[in-house]
């Protein structure tokens, strides 16, 4: 363990993230959040048939999508900002995100939908 930044040394960092591109690409496949932002360019008789889409409307799917996205760019811009103070407040921001997810999110979408977009039941 001691020696690996020896030997990571000589391997160009275009490999390297090349590697971590490749990775990532393929982890999309299967990630719901990733699904649901496609099915925004799909026409609804196209959908997969996945279990939350046969039980949750068009509209309230694309509202939670919309609702993680927001939030996704709000940490990201946390996470990537050049000031250190903001990048200090990115644990915060996370505790912060828990009761968006309790408290507010369910004003847009019903209990009963949330559940089934969650994931939780797969």
């Amino acid at each position: 363990m001691f020696l690996l930044p020896y030997p990571l040394a000589y391997i160009p960092t275009a490999v390297l993230d090349g590697l971590f591109l490749y990775m990532a690409v393929t982890a999309l496949n299967g990630n719901q959040m990733f699904e649901r932002i496609t099915l925004l360019f799909m026409e609804q008789a196209a959908y997969p048939p996945n279990h939350y889409i046969r039980r949750v409307p068009q509209r309230n799917i694309h509202k939670f999508t919309g609702l993680q996205v927001v939030q996704l760019l709000v940490m990201c811009s946390f996470g990537f900002a050049p000031y250190a103070y903001m990048k200090m407040m990115f644990p915060v921001l996370l505790l912060l995100l828990l009761p968006v997810r309790h408290k507010i999110v369910p004003r847009f979408i019903e209990a009963k939908y949330l559940a089934a977009l969650d994931g939780q039941h797969q």
